[in-house]
């Protein structure tokens, strides 16, 4: 009789049978598992995404030397003007340099989207320039460039107005993405809005061919700046590189493992209570308690494998939905999260039915089957 009930399919018509007999509870519990599924991934999705995303825009620039303050944020958007703009004149007549572009970093305090205040032409020259989707270069003090992820965003196109930093600007173009902003305005006009008259927050700087001699030259002749290659600066920029969002994702993780566990145990707690007397019988016709805890740990983990696909699923579904409706919002989902998702919420899901299948396994069978 005892092989019977311990062979895979008496557990999976148990397993199929609690379900029938309690379909909201399961369902609660395999929404919990998938909630903290759906927030591990897309919280660490959308800082990876963010951070990569920024790094390859200002790659995308053309440079492969940032010159910065000293002390300044790998985060652009902490950035000040206060380096005098007659510095790029000093850099550009290093003999290894090739481009200098000085630029002013604004941020857009409602959207923190950010602004480039640039000189076009010598922005424009670090690369193989600006490529236009329709419109042209600024022309007047009031005209900005936009790049066509932040104009399919806001619906933008040429002649539209649009307000940044309380400044109302029209769009004289709009430019393929991946020049480091989402906005380009003059250079004179950031400076005016910024109140730094001649100053600037960084220089973009192209070299002749050998980075690290030319890094390594400007560091010598300005040692009180910051001077990176973009290498550098690029390999900075990923999240787990990144101090300041450790913290952040580690308590959004161990957030969701609460939620899964606290949800599990309360429902298996529940369940095991509603359950006494099945369980009572189950031990008299031989269960031992093993397999009293691996009835109800089997149960648990195939709940918990359904709310795991189901939160990949509907994470995919979220990327899928923001990559056509916020595009300026990228989700990077790495085989890696979705393989520790998954663990830490069987984790989770097993650490909360533990306490009850354990209970359940000291039951007394006379007293179980006389549970009402």
């Amino acid at each position: 009789m005892n092989e019977t009930y311990e062979g895979p399919f008496s557990l999976l018509q148990m397993f199929w049978g609690s379900i029938t007999a309690r379909p909201l509870r399961c369902f609660l519990s395999v929404m919990a598992i998938a909630i903290q599924v759906i927030l591990v991934l897309m919280i660490v999705g959308l800082t990876s995404g963010v951070v990569s995303e920024w790094g390859k825009r200002v790659e995308g620039v053309g440079a492969d030397i940032l010159v910065q303050p000293p002390n300044s944020s790998i985060f652009f958007a902490f950035s000040s003007a206060v380096m005098p703009e007659s510095l790029g004149d000093q850099i550009a007549q290093v003999s290894s340099v090739d481009e200098v572009a000085p630029t002013v970093i604004l941020t857009e305090p409602k959207s923190l989207v950010i602004v480039y205040g640039i000189d076009y032409q010598r922005f424009n020259a670090l690369s193989k320039g600006f490529i236009f989707r329709e419109g042209r270069p600024f022309e007047g003090p009031d005209e900005v460039i936009a790049d066509d992820v932040i104009a399919q965003t806001r619906h933008l196109h040429v002649g539209s107005k649009v307000t940044l930093l309380n400044h109302e600007f029209t769009v004289s173009g709009i430019v393929a993405h991946g020049k480091g902003a989402r906005f380009f305005i003059p250079i004179r006009t950031a400076q005016e809005i910024a109140g730094a008259e001649k100053r600037v927050s960084m220089f973009y700087v192209r070299s002749k061919g050998d980075t690290e001699a030319t890094r390594a030259q400007l560091a010598k002749l300005f040692p009180q700046y910051s001077i990176r290659s973009l290498a550098e600066y690029v390999s900075l920029m990923n999240s787990s590189n990144l101090p300041q969002l450790r913290p952040f994702t580690r308590t959004m993780v161990a957030l969701g493992i609460v939620i899964s566990f606290l949800v599990v145990l309360l429902n298996m707690h529940t369940m095991v209570m509603e359950r006494t007397r099945e369980i009572g019988i189950l031990k008299a016709l031989g269960f031992s308690r093993f397999d009293v805890v691996r009835m109800l740990l089997t149960e648990t983990f195939i709940l918990a494998l359904f709310g795991t696909g189901l939160g990949i699923g509907l994470t995919f579904l979220t990327q899928v939905i923001l990559k056509e409706t916020k595009p300026d919002l990228p989700v990077l989902i790495t085989t890696a999260w979705i393989l520790s998702a998954t663990a830490l919420a069987l984790v989770g899901a097993t650490a909360g039915a533990l306490y009850p299948a354990f209970r359940a396994a000291t039951y007394d069978p006379v007293v179980a089957l006389a549970y009402e």
